[in-house]
Protein backbone atom coordinates (compact mmCIF):
# COMPACT_ATOMS: atom_id res chain seq x y z
CA UNK A 1 0.00 0.00 0.00
CA UNK A 2 0.97 3.18 -1.22
CA UNK A 3 1.51 6.24 2.05
CA UNK A 4 -1.92 7.90 0.59
CA UNK A 5 -3.60 5.07 1.22
CA UNK A 6 -1.58 4.11 4.54
CA UNK A 7 -3.32 7.88 5.66
CA UNK A 8 -6.51 7.03 5.26
CA UNK A 9 -6.28 3.98 7.21
CA UNK A 10 -4.18 5.19 9.80
CA UNK A 11 -6.95 8.00 10.69
CA UNK A 12 -9.27 5.16 11.21
CA UNK A 13 -7.41 4.72 14.44
CA UNK A 14 -6.09 7.35 15.48
CA UNK A 15 -7.40 10.99 16.77
CA UNK A 16 -6.67 14.18 15.36
CA UNK A 17 -3.42 15.18 17.23
CA UNK A 18 -1.37 11.71 17.05
CA UNK A 19 -2.33 11.77 13.74
CA UNK A 20 -0.52 15.37 13.10
CA UNK A 21 2.26 14.12 15.30
CA UNK A 22 2.50 10.36 12.66
CA UNK A 23 2.56 13.21 9.72
CA UNK A 24 5.67 14.83 11.36
CA UNK A 25 7.44 12.03 12.46
CA UNK A 26 6.99 10.98 8.74
CA UNK A 27 7.79 14.37 7.14
CA UNK A 28 10.69 14.56 9.71
CA UNK A 29 11.92 10.74 8.58
CA UNK A 30 12.14 11.63 5.42
CA UNK A 31 14.45 14.51 5.55
CA UNK A 32 16.84 11.87 7.64
CA UNK A 33 16.54 9.20 4.88
CA UNK A 34 17.69 12.05 2.56
CA UNK A 35 20.60 12.66 4.52
CA UNK A 36 21.55 9.60 5.67
CA UNK A 37 20.46 8.15 2.16
CA UNK A 38 17.84 5.36 3.20
CA UNK A 39 15.59 4.14 1.50
CA UNK A 40 12.77 6.68 1.64
CA UNK A 41 10.01 5.09 1.09
CA UNK A 42 10.44 1.97 3.37
CA UNK A 43 10.93 5.08 6.12
CA UNK A 44 7.74 6.81 5.61
CA UNK A 45 6.13 3.99 5.56
CA UNK A 46 7.06 2.96 9.07
CA UNK A 47 7.47 6.47 10.48
CA UNK A 48 3.77 7.34 9.59
CA UNK A 49 2.57 3.83 10.72
CA UNK A 50 4.85 3.73 14.36
CA UNK A 51 1.79 5.10 16.89
CA UNK A 52 -0.97 2.47 15.06
CA UNK A 53 -2.02 1.27 18.22
CA UNK A 54 -1.23 3.90 20.08
CA UNK A 55 -4.87 5.32 21.51
CA UNK A 56 -6.01 1.06 22.12
CA UNK A 57 -7.09 0.79 25.53
CA UNK A 58 -4.19 -0.83 27.42
CA UNK A 59 -6.57 -4.09 28.11
CA UNK A 60 -6.94 -4.59 24.33
CA UNK A 61 -2.84 -4.26 23.48
CA UNK A 62 -2.78 -6.99 26.19
CA UNK A 63 -5.52 -9.01 24.88
CA UNK A 64 -4.03 -8.64 21.51
CA UNK A 65 -0.56 -9.59 22.71
CA UNK A 66 -1.63 -12.40 24.26
CA UNK A 67 -3.74 -13.53 21.18
CA UNK A 68 -1.29 -13.47 18.95
CA UNK A 69 1.93 -14.55 20.94
CA UNK A 70 3.81 -11.85 20.53
CA UNK A 71 7.01 -11.82 22.82
CA UNK A 72 7.08 -9.02 25.47
CA UNK A 73 9.08 -8.68 28.90
CA UNK A 74 7.26 -8.78 32.59
CA UNK A 75 7.96 -5.59 32.73
CA UNK A 76 6.69 -4.06 29.47
CA UNK A 77 3.59 -6.01 30.20
CA UNK A 78 3.01 -4.18 33.49
CA UNK A 79 4.63 -0.47 32.91
CA UNK A 80 3.04 -0.47 29.37
CA UNK A 81 4.50 2.09 27.49
CA UNK A 82 6.19 -0.11 24.26
CA UNK A 83 2.92 -2.10 23.81
CA UNK A 84 1.21 0.45 21.09
CA UNK A 85 4.63 -0.51 18.78
CA UNK A 86 4.52 -4.06 19.37
CA UNK A 87 0.74 -4.72 18.19
CA UNK A 88 1.21 -1.62 15.34
CA UNK A 89 4.13 -3.81 13.95
CA UNK A 90 2.14 -6.80 14.25
CA UNK A 91 -0.77 -5.36 12.37
CA UNK A 92 1.79 -3.73 9.47
CA UNK A 93 2.89 -6.91 8.94
CA UNK A 94 -0.52 -8.99 8.80
CA UNK A 95 -2.34 -6.00 6.96
CA UNK A 96 -0.19 -3.88 5.40
CA UNK A 97 2.65 -6.19 4.28
CA UNK A 98 5.31 -4.38 5.87
CA UNK A 99 8.89 -6.30 5.76
CA UNK A 100 10.61 -7.33 8.60
CA UNK A 101 12.76 -4.05 9.56
CA UNK A 102 10.18 -2.07 8.87
CA UNK A 103 8.66 -3.96 11.96
CA UNK A 104 11.19 -4.05 13.93
CA UNK A 105 11.23 -0.02 13.50
CA UNK A 106 7.95 0.10 14.25
CA UNK A 107 8.09 -2.71 17.35
CA UNK A 108 11.29 -0.87 19.06
CA UNK A 109 10.71 2.87 18.50
CA UNK A 110 10.18 3.82 22.08
CA UNK A 111 13.47 1.84 23.57
CA UNK A 112 15.35 1.45 20.71
CA UNK A 113 17.48 -1.60 20.43
CA UNK A 114 21.20 -2.90 20.29
CA UNK A 115 21.91 -3.20 16.84
CA UNK A 116 19.70 -0.78 15.30
CA UNK A 117 19.44 -0.45 10.99
CA UNK A 118 19.94 2.89 9.79
CA UNK A 119 16.00 2.68 9.16
CA UNK A 120 15.67 1.84 12.61
CA UNK A 121 17.26 4.89 14.23
CA UNK A 122 15.64 7.28 11.73
CA UNK A 123 12.21 5.82 13.29
CA UNK A 124 13.37 5.96 16.87
CA UNK A 125 14.69 9.46 16.48
CA UNK A 126 12.18 11.21 13.99
CA UNK A 127 9.73 10.24 16.92
CA UNK A 128 11.31 12.04 19.42
CA UNK A 129 12.61 15.10 17.40
CA UNK A 130 9.01 16.08 15.19
CA UNK A 131 7.60 18.89 14.98
CA UNK A 132 4.88 18.51 17.38
CA UNK A 133 7.44 17.64 20.19
CA UNK A 134 8.08 20.99 22.33
CA UNK A 135 10.32 20.25 25.49
CA UNK A 136 14.18 21.74 26.57
CA UNK A 137 16.88 20.75 24.46
CA UNK A 138 14.90 19.53 21.44
CA UNK A 139 16.36 22.30 18.95
CA UNK A 140 19.74 20.80 20.04
CA UNK A 141 18.69 17.29 19.60
CA UNK A 142 17.18 17.72 16.15
CA UNK A 143 20.59 19.49 14.90
CA UNK A 144 22.46 16.27 16.35
CA UNK A 145 19.97 13.91 14.49
CA UNK A 146 21.50 15.54 11.52
CA UNK A 147 25.03 15.63 12.38
CA UNK A 148 25.55 11.91 14.27
CA UNK A 149 22.38 10.32 14.66
CA UNK A 150 23.91 7.82 17.20
CA UNK A 151 25.50 10.41 19.50
CA UNK A 152 21.34 11.94 19.30
CA UNK A 153 19.66 8.29 19.88
CA UNK A 154 22.08 8.37 23.11
CA UNK A 155 21.41 11.78 23.85
CA UNK A 156 17.74 10.88 24.06
CA UNK A 157 18.16 7.38 25.98
CA UNK A 158 20.00 9.64 28.98
CA UNK A 159 17.06 12.32 29.36
CA UNK A 160 14.51 9.48 28.82
CA UNK A 161 16.15 7.49 31.94
CA UNK A 162 16.83 10.63 33.61
CA UNK A 163 13.30 11.58 33.66
CA UNK A 164 11.93 8.18 34.72
CA UNK A 165 14.44 8.31 37.76
CA UNK A 166 12.93 11.80 38.92
CA UNK A 167 9.75 10.34 38.73
CA UNK A 168 10.03 7.16 39.79
CA UNK A 169 9.05 4.95 36.98
CA UNK A 170 10.96 1.51 35.98
CA UNK A 171 13.57 2.11 33.35
CA UNK A 172 12.94 -0.35 30.29
CA UNK A 173 15.37 -2.94 30.06
CA UNK A 174 15.85 -2.42 26.17
CA UNK A 175 16.56 1.17 26.23
CA UNK A 176 19.22 0.47 28.61
CA UNK A 177 20.68 -2.34 26.25
CA UNK A 178 20.38 0.27 23.29
CA UNK A 179 22.62 2.82 25.55
CA UNK A 180 25.06 0.29 26.34
CA UNK A 181 25.67 -0.74 22.60
CA UNK A 182 25.88 2.85 21.53
CA UNK A 183 28.66 3.60 23.87
CA UNK A 184 30.71 0.86 23.59
CA UNK A 185 30.28 1.12 19.96
CA UNK A 186 30.58 4.53 19.27
CA UNK A 187 34.11 4.50 18.10
CA UNK A 188 34.56 1.34 16.22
Amino acid sequence: MEIEGLKKELKKYLKEDRYKHSICVMEMSEKLANHYNVNKQKVMKAALMHDLAKELPFDELKKYIIKNSIYVSKIEMSVGVTLHGKVAADICRKKYGFDKEMCIAISNHTTGKPKMSMLEKIVFIADKIDETRKYEGIEELRKLAFKDIDEAILQNIDNTISNNMKKGRPILEESIKTRNYILINKNK
